[in-house]
């Protein structure tokens, strides 16, 4: 597996693959401290291109002034390990200079409306430097599919409008949430969780089966549905919902009736680590 730092690498890399006749790339964008949430996103890459690329970056656009940048998880040689395991050909990671020569403010990308919905109203900012980093990325690599998880909703849905909007010719891939034998969903930050936090945690996931099961039953009505899952966060008052909510998949509405496709998502702080999961109604 090949490692490169410049964009240029990255964009010779890709150009030389086209050049070559019959090849199509996979990008896999990552923050790194990868697992097997990541693993499934380069098996799904490796599954519908020829080559597939991972990107580790840690962006600092995309955090606020007081979250976790400087403490994110930094295990570059282990990222390694795991991400040549499951079949990535090349691994990119380039230095905050690379990606923005003249300072992290200089230019942005930017998807109004959506991107102040769900995380975006929590985190003012968060999106539009998620969507700037991506939009480099897509932009440098030139890849056919780029490969995100559906834990991430929120995100997919502003960079599946940044990507039609800007043109980019990428095809934004989502793959199924990968789950640890527990229910919880795999993140990066599930390694802040203190033992009890993680028993805490479950909530999230034990939310979502109940309005699935609802939902199963023919439950429609927001507000009923809603009201279930606020009643399920008030058996563990220990966890602080961030939003609850039930909303377009496409647009980060909220909707009155759930129909097949709407997102019922959650974010919730665990002690000081904030979570998030989701399911798609139908």
């Amino acid at each position: 597996m090949k490692v490169l730092r410049s964009i240029a690498e990255l964009r010779g890399w890709s150009r030389a693959l086209r050049a070559a006749g019959g090849n199509t790339l996979g990008l896999v964008p990552t923050m790194g401290a990868l697992h097997a949430g990541h693993a499934s996103l380069i098996d799904a890459a490796r599954g519908s291109c020829t080559h597939v690329a991972v990107t580790l970056f840690v962006n600092p656009t995309q955090f606020g002034p007081e979250e976790d940048f400087a403490r994110y998880p930094r295990v570059f040689e282990a990222d390694c390990a795991l991400a040549e395991r499951a079949g990535a050909d090349m691994l990119f990671a380039p230095a905050v200079e690379e990606l923005y020569p003249h300072g992290a403010g200089s230019t942005f990308v930017e998807v109004p409306g959506l991107s102040e919905r769900l995380d975006g109203a929590s985190r003012p900012g968060h999106f539009r430097g998620v969507a700037t980093v991506v939009a480099k990325l897509l932009i440098a690599g030139e890849p056919d599919r780029a490969f995100f998880g559906q834990k991430d909703a929120a995100q997919v849905a502003v960079l599946r409008r940044m990507s039609a909007d800007l043109h980019l010719g990428t095809e934004i891939v989502v793959c199924p949430i990968v789950r640890d034998t527990d229910g919880l969903a795999l993140s990066s930050r599930n390694a802040y969780l203190t033992p009890g936090e993680r028993r805490k945690a479950l909530l999230l996931h034990r939310t979502i089966r109940r309005i699935e099961a609802l939902a199963a039953e023919g439950e429609r009505h927001s507000a009923t549905l809603l009201a279930a899952a606020h009643a399920c966060f008030a058996s563990e008052p220990e966890v602080r919902a961030d939003y609850i909510a039930l909303v377009d998949g496409e647009t980060l509405e909220p909707v009155e009736t759930a129909a097949p496709g709407t997102l019922f998502a959650v974010a919730a702080w665990v002690g000081t680590t904030r979570l998030i999961d989701n399911t798609i109604i139908g």
